[in-house]
């Protein structure tokens, strides 16, 4: 396979047009690092845009950070926890979850857009990402966005780019909100709640005044056996729900102690504080229990995307048809499947179930024969997919970018 390193966005948009004159598809890759998730493409070639890593400008007073699309992820993160700062959605790590090494770079997390548990409160990276530069599939570089908040007018092309998976636009760099981090965080712990009482328990948590950041629900299949943050708060038998306070130590004590008294019908209530809470809560974000070198590791794993009051009574039925085990986030909004091994990954079943509650799911982890073979993204309904292709084909008319990446039979 060619791999054609490139040092800047002028090479981008060189290597770009050359592939459209040869009809050469590009697999666009910095580390590799989630190159597992989507269909097998069909190409023999990669853009390796890697070589972009500089920091092209950090203003920690104005929150904002500007960084080349191939910048290690892990440096950045880095950098911003020395100012005390932080991306505020908490991108997810999926190294342990696809069995990669490291956690890729700020274009592959823009292109993936999967947030972790602070959701709920902060947004998604969409939300985050004030402005970038990429070149199209015609060869063209384009700027979309800027430096401040409010700053688009027309078609906000941020939106799009964050969670198409290179299939649009090759990204050489981009512009992002950063946030300071809390103060202090507590995390509340329910224990022996099934699945629909703690879908409950989380409901009346963010619907309370007490500005929850982080809800979440680990039935108890999931500590077989419990590793790592998870090992502290597994008790034999018994699933535990979790709730998490951020800010300002004063008020997030104050606010603790009348949310337990809330949740207090819900039986009783524990406590974690700060770096045992936030162990927790990294360990939740990159779905640990399901990690590729855990008892699970051969399992496929599902991210279901459903309305949160749907849940708790999904996630049960689907743990119950496919001896499958689950976990919950963002209240159960959220849910990761991991489920025994078949040839489809359980599909058909998964997603009419997803679906008659409304949701979607994606799968994220699965061997390259059943990538092959299953919808890895939802499928579309008609008009929003006839929707989806004018939006690609006014990026890359000819797909040459991740062909065939996120929708089946488009390799060829």
């Amino acid at each position: 396979m060619d791999t054609l390193k490139v040092r800047d966005a002028k090479d981008v948009e060189e290597v770009v047009r050359a592939a459209i004159a040869s009809e050469q598809p590009l697999e666009i890759i910095g580390h590799g690092s989630r190159r597992a998730i989507g269909h097998p493409m069909a190409t023999n070639a990669v853009l390796d845009v890697s070589a972009l890593n500089a920091v092209s400008s950090y203003e920690p007073n104005e929150l904002i950070i500007t960084v080349q699309a191939g910048a290690p992820l892990a440096d950045v993160q880095s950098l911003i926890d020395s100012k005390n700062q932080q991306f505020a959605f908490e991108p997810m790590d999926t190294s342990s979850l696809l069995g990669a090494s490291g956690n890729g770079t700020i274009g592959g997390m823009i292109g993936a857009g999967l947030a972790g548990p602070r959701r709920i409160r902060a947004g998604g990276a969409r939300d985050h990402l004030l402005g970038a530069h990429a070149v199209s599939g015609f060869g063209d570089s384009f700027k979309t966005g800027g430096r401040v908040v409010k700053n688009v007018t027309g078609y906000d092309l941020c939106k799009l780019l964050t969670g198409s998976w290179g299939t649009l636009a090759v990204m050489t760099e981009v512009t992002l909100k950063v946030m300071p981090k809390p103060e202090s965080e507590r995390t509340l712990v329910l224990s022996g709640l099934d699945d629909v009482a703690a879908n409950r328990a989380m409901t009346a948590a963010l619907g309370s005044p007490y500005d929850v950041s982080g809800a979440a629900h680990l039935p108890y299949q999931a500590f077989r056996p419990a590793t790592g943050a998870l090992a502290g708060i597994a008790a034999q038998g018994l699933a535990v729900t979790l709730l998490r306070l951020e800010g300002i130590a004063a008020s997030v004590a104050d606010r603790a102690a009348s949310l337990a008294k809330t949740l207090a019908p819900f039986g009783a209530v524990g406590t974690l504080q700060d770096a045992a809470s936030a162990s927790v809560w990294s360990a939740i974000r990159d779905v640990e229990p399901f990690a590729a070198g855990g008892s699970l590791g051969a399992w496929p794993v599902w991210r279901i995307v459903c309305p949160p009051a749907s849940g708790g009574v999904l996630g049960q039925v689907l743990a119950r048809e496919t001896g499958g085990d689950v976990i919950y986030d963002w209240g159960g909004g959220l849910i990761w499947a991991a489920m025994p091994p078949k040839p489809d990954a359980q599909a058909a079943l998964v997603r009419a179930r997803v679906e008659a509650a409304g949701g979607h799911a994606a799968l994220i982890r699965a061997s390259e024969q059943v990538r092959r073979d299953v919808d890895v993204f939802h499928p579309q309904a008609s008009g929003l997919a006839a929707l989806s292709e004018r939006v690609r084909h006014s990026f890359d008319p000819r797909i040459i970018l991740n062909r065939g990446r996120m929708l089946r039979g488009s390799a060829t």
